[in-house]
């Protein structure tokens, strides 16, 4: 299956991969590493085309940001989150840290605030 790797915004074709099966394709929120370039997928389209009188799925376009893994995301609650989730103030989202401190790091926040129930 063709995977086509599109900037977001303009639209633009990037790359293309191909892959075995529609479950390696990622979601929306995951990193994307294609060799030395890494990308953050923002928004999944499925392509179909016209076949013998039926739809079949032809390829995969993915809108993404090419943004390099920050080194605190970390996965939590079936997802990537960037900082510390266990705060209050966390936006627990793969684009923005949080609305105090969003350049981070989380350790030399004053405002750390523990939730009491913070999912894994």
């Amino acid at each position: 299956m063709r995977v086509e790797l599109r900037e977001i915004g303009s639209d633009q074709l990037l790359d293309c991969l191909d892959v075995e099966a529609l479950s390696e394709v990622p979601q929306p929120g995951r990193w994307l590493e294609c060799g030395p370039r890494s990308f953050l997928v923002l928004q999944r389209r499925h392509r179909y085309r016209l076949r013998s009188g039926r739809y079949e799925l032809a390829a995969v376009a993915l809108q993404v940001k090419q943004q390099r893994r920050p080194s605190d995301a970390r996965r939590w609650g079936g997802g990537w989150v960037i900082g510390d989730p266990r705060c209050r103030f966390n936006a627990r989202s793969p684009l923005l840290r949080c609305a105090v401190l969003p350049e981070g790091p989380c350790e030399r926040c004053s405002h750390f605030t523990p939730v009491a129930a913070a999912a894994p």
